[in-house]
Parts: structure tokens; sequence; C-alpha cells
């Protein structure tokens, strides 16, 4: 997904879905692309939300940092320029990162099929 403005209608809906999601998730709290993608009803597709988190970076409301792997390791820093900002931004919200995962993951978690009644 390099560029943004040659995906499909479809591809962009759901990005833009994605977002909805993102910019729910609460200061303080992260999420994983496989729990963004299961509250959407496409289990299988965490790595297109990945896809849609390195677009997102176009947009300045939506919180990419807060999204991190399934054991809360900061895969996505690559996209941020520079990277260490992903990791700044999170413990300027308090959340503790060592070695590139968040200390504490399973606390800090913010599961959104279950805060907002997703889907199955």
């Amino acid at each position: 997904m390099k560029n943004f403005d040659t995906v499909s209608e479809q591809t962009k809906d759901f990005f833009q879905r994605v977002f909805e999601i993102t910019r729910l998730i609460p200061e303080g709290r992260v999420t994983s692309y496989g729990s963004i993608a299961k509250a959407l009803g496409t289990a299988k597709s965490s790595r297109m939300v990945g896809w849609a988190m390195n677009a997102s970076h176009r947009e300045k409301d939506i919180p990419a940092h807060r999204v991190v792997n399934r054991n809360g390791v900061l895969t996505g820093k690559a996209h941020f320029n520079p990277p260490e900002i992903m990791q700044e931004r999170l413990e300027k919200e308090g959340i503790k990162v060592v070695d590139d995962k968040i200390v504490d993951f399973e606390k800090l978690f913010w599961d959104p099929q279950q805060e907002l009644g997703g889907s199955d």
C-alpha cells in the first residue's frame, strides 16, 4: 500500500473503518492489528490493518502509535519518522516500553470487540 490515492474504494472504506476504531483507543491503552481486524468482522485481515496504520500518517488525529502486534511489540515503528516517535508517544501517555515491547501489555490491552461490542 505505497500510494493511498491509488487503492480501490473498497480498500479506502476498510481503512476508514480501521481509522474509526483506532481513534477510539483510549490514551494510555494499546490494541493489536488482529483485534481491530476481529472487531471489523474480518479476523484474517490483520495485515491489511497494518497497511491502514501505515497510511494513517497522512491524517493527524489517528493514534497509530497505540496499535502494536499481538505480543505487544512495536512492529510498526519503522513507519514513523523517525521510528523512535512511536515509543516516545506511548511513553508520553504513561506506557512503559522496553526493547520495543510494551511492559504490562495484557494489563494495558484494549479489546475493541469487548469494548465496542463488535463482531464475533
